[in-house]
């Protein structure tokens, strides 16, 4: 699949009919994207989906087969890594353990050839800006996994680069170092103004992080959007089961349309989608997330109406087979008997739980919302 992030005249970063072949693998396969300047933009995606070799062609560390990179207008397709503005930060941080912090950061300063003075100047301002000012004198072994890893930043912008190159940068560290830094990179990227390029696995990095996300799958970009358009609008069900948890129910699409809604078969009911261009009995995967589904109390519903005032659309009787704590909200496991021998999974709040006395094998009324349910061909399930 091609898209393009933003088709506008003035892209930074361009990229065009990128192919990468190690063999006869194809890693990548007809890539073409836009990034703005100043864009702080994610590839997310599973282990052997691409990202990585995405990031090594536009650093040159992998040249790719075909296609075209442009940064700045310029084209970089062939230039080899030293010609190309960047700067680059590893998972592993790559520092050198037999040079002092501030030499890591001087380290490409010295190569070109700067003057004593203005390097000490620069490496002062780099580790204030990490917040570090008092490490300088320290070895990398001597700090810890976070610090280490504001040390590879504070290098990798030390030559102020145009272009930040981040591969997997934060999943060495532990989750609550992970969750710390990460704000701490996007307000660094921010204050920078740096168009910034990560390759992430962790879906809830990417939405925290990224201005927008390139998610791919098998050497193709299946969608590109801001992190709210990729969670609320998720374009293929490969994107709508990677990122988040997702409810995927096996459905039909049954005879009538009704106020230019879908009518989706589940189970023993007829549920009304928001989606469209489905045909009347095609099988498809009827998705919805956990948190989506809408708890009611039991005079929600009136059992047996057709057309009851103010019944919530898409309203069924459950019994709640499961609950798990999970700190902020339960998981529920529902069952019921419109549903058939399918199992939905729904989150609900403490207060939720609380103020209706759900317990396992309460029974209550779930609401699940049109605008919520998702409607994809079955046949993409494959890959999922």
């Amino acid at each position: 699949m091609e898209q393009a992030l933003h088709t506008q005249q003035d892209a930074y970063l361009r990229i065009e009919g990128l192919w990468k072949a190690f063999g006869d693998f194809i890693a990548l396969k007809n890539i073409s994207l836009s990034i703005s300047e100043g864009e702080f933009v994610c590839f997310l995606g599973p282990s052997g989906c691409g990202k990585t070799t995405l990031l090594r062609a536009i650093a040159g560390l992998d040249l790719q087969t075909k296609g075209t990179i442009e940064q700045a207008h310029k084209d970089i397709s062939n230039l080899p890594p030293a010609e190309r503005d960047f700067g680059i930060v590893f998972q592993s941080y790559a520092l050198f353990p037999n040079l002092t912090i501030e030499k890591n950061i001087s380290f490409g300063l010295e190569n070109v050839g700067l003057a004593k003075p203005a390097i000490i100047a620069r490496v002062t301002e780099l580790l204030e800006l990490v917040g570090l000012p008092d490490q300088g004198k320290k070895y990398p072994a001597q700090l810890s996994g976070g610090q280490q890893q504001r040390i590879a930043l504070a290098r990798a912008i030390a030559m102020s680069p145009g272009l930040l190159l981040l591969d997997e940068p934060l999943s060495a560290l532990d989750a609550k170092v992970r969750v710390h830094l990460r704000h701490e990179v996007k307000d660094l990227q921010r204050k920078l103004g740096i168009t910034t390029v990560m390759v992430t696995h962790d879906q809830e990095e990417a939405l925290s992080m990224a201005d927008r996300i390139v998610v791919m799958n098998h050497g193709v970009i299946e969608q590109i959007g801001t992190p709210t358009d990729i969670y609320r609008h998720p374009a293929t069900l490969f994107v709508a089961d990677f990122i988040g948890e997702m409810n995927q129910l096996k459905a039909s699409i049954a005879e009538n349309t009704e106020d230019g809604k879908l009518p989706i078969r589940i189970g023993r009911k007829i549920f009304l989608s928001s989606n469209s261009g489905f045909e009347p009995g095609e099988a498809v995967i009827a998705a919805i997330r956990p948190e989506d589904i809408i708890p009611h109390g039991p005079g929600a519903r009136s059992p047996g109406a057709v057309d009851v005032l103010n019944e919530p659309e898409n309203a069924i009787s459950v019994t709640i087979k499961e609950m798990e704590f999970l700190g902020s909200f339960w998981r529920t496991r529902l069952t019921g008997d419109e549903l058939g021998e399918i199992e939905l999974i729904a989150d609900f709040s403490v207060n939720a739980t609380r103020r209706m006395d759900m317990q396992e094998g309460s029974n209550l009324i779930i609401e699940i919302p049109s605008e919520r349910l998702k409607i994809f061909s079955d046949d993409l399930g494959a890959d999922g």
